[in-house]
């Protein structure tokens, strides 16, 4: 019988902000695995977890297990990759996912690639969906649900009653680049900076028009900040690359920005200074 919350063991394959975020909500609802490359970015992970699950309601820190043994995640019943936005390296550790942990499901956090693609190049295309949580994790609610046709029966129910279980609305979305959410974003992120550009405009004041004027929570360029630059590149080559819109193709700007190593929030430094 299926677990009313979906799912029991969850694990999650990555230590960044996303990974990070999602082992705080996963802490809600029972213990949950987080595993890491190396011990430096376990320790920085355990950290930011706990961080985040002290600030959450009803989180709790001690559910949160930081470990680098891929082994310790074999009993898992879902494990979540959440690693770098590129289709290889998410491929290959899926892979190595279904090896270690034989009977669990298998996710995905990723804002753009193919879902069905990545279940093929993983060699597990019955396993693998998409669940594409949004940062900062604890507070957003939607998670964008992908699950393929080719997809094992039961994934979709199980996915959905953990979604539930985490607070989160799951919308089930079809497996096109950027999903929905990205698909409409991006063109109009991505159109802040090449108006700004044009207009010689500073960034504050871009965004200062969007958020008193269109009642944005957030202007666009620190939205672009927030999401990191590299990543926001990435996105829109996978959109571009999909529908050949030119609205889809990352401005110049940013490429250079990546170039830089001006990522961002997680950088210290974008189109603002943090």
């Amino acid at each position: 019988m299926s677990s009313p919350d979906g799912y029991e063991r969850p694990g999650i394959a990555g230590s960044g902000t996303i990974a990070c975020g999602l082992a705080a909500c996963a802490s809600t609802v029972g213990e949950v695995r987080l595993l890491a490359r190396s011990d430096a970015s376990a320790w920085r992970a355990e950290e930011a977890a706990q961080k985040l699950a002290g600030k959450l309601e009803g989180a709790m820190a001690s559910r949160i297990r930081v470990t680098t043994d891929q082994a310790d995640l074999a009993d898992c019943d879902i494990v979540v990759e959440a690693i770098v936005e590129e289709l290889e390296p998410k491929a290959k550790l899926l892979a190595s996912l279904a090896e270690t942990s034989p009977d669990a499901d298998l996710a995905s956090t990723t804002s753009s690639l193919s879902i069905r693609k990545l279940g093929e190049a993983s060699g597990h295309p019955d396993r693998v969906f998409g669940l594409h949580v949004f940062n900062p994790v604890t507070r957003m609610e939607l998670v964008e649900l992908c699950v393929p046709d080719t997809v094992r029966p039961g994934v979709a129910e199980r996915a959905r009653a953990w979604c539930a279980a985490l607070d989160k609305v799951a919308v089930d979305v079809p497996d096109n680049a950027g999903f929905v959410v990205n698909r409409l974003l991006f063109p109009y992120l991505f159109d802040a900076v090449r108006y700004m550009e044009a207009s010689g405009l500073t960034p504050a004041a871009i965004d200062d028009c969007m958020r008193l004027g269109a009642g944005h929570p957030m202007g666009p360029l620190k939205l672009l900040d927030l999401v990191g630059i590299d990543v926001s590149v990435a996105i829109g080559e996978s959109l571009h690359a999909e529908t050949g819109e030119p609205a889809h193709a990352p401005p110049e700007l940013l490429r250079r920005m990546v170039r830089e190593g001006r990522l961002g929030r997680k950088s210290g430094q974008g189109f603002f200074t943090y």
